[in-house]
């Protein structure tokens, strides 16, 4: 049997992004991958509530592997602590979003299957909420990046 090394490489994407407190970093993208996978670190600092609305995909599944702190995913509703060496398994159409709850840094590592979801869309994110200069980023303009990337934003919770 012989195995193809040509143009292996690690981490062939590496790219960090910088989205609000958020810092993403690429280290395999779709366009690496002949389109199977993306892989990226997500660091969210202790105690931050995020600005991103619940979401999901229907074109891919999303996969967390906790590496540091922890992180509270909140999928279909129910909240689910993600801690160092836990996995979750988010599957296609779950609304979904995330949170740092706790007092310490928290780094997680996110694979998405296949490899539909990439740079360009924290990029543009990043953008969209560096144009607000410290104010919320203008709804309408999320909603459709969000969209054109894949994502389905959730209607806001409902007020009881």
């Amino acid at each position: 049997m012989t195995t193809q090394t040509i143009g292996l490489e690690v981490n062939p994407a590496e790219e960090l992004i910088r989205l609000g407190p958020l810092a993403v970093r690429f280290l395999v993208t779709g366009e690496n991958s002949s389109g199977t996978v993306a892989i990226f670190e997500v660091v969210v600092p202790a105690g931050q509530r995020l600005m991103a609305p619940a979401h999901s995909h229907d074109h891919y599944e999303e996969t967390i592997y906790g590496v540091e702190g922890v992180l509270t995913w909140t999928v279909g509703g129910k909240p689910i602590d993600v801690g160092p060496g836990q996995a979750l398994c988010i599957p296609r159409g779950a609304v979904h979003r995330f949170d740092n709850n706790g007092s310490q840094d928290a780094k997680v590592l996110c694979t998405v299957t296949p490899g539909v979801l990439g740079p360009q869309y924290f990029r543009e994110t990043a953008e969209a909420a560096k144009a607000a200069a410290g104010g919320l980023p203008d709804r309408a303009k999320m909603m459709e990046i969000m969209r054109r990337h894949g994502l389905t934003p959730a209607p806001p919770p409902t007020q009881s």
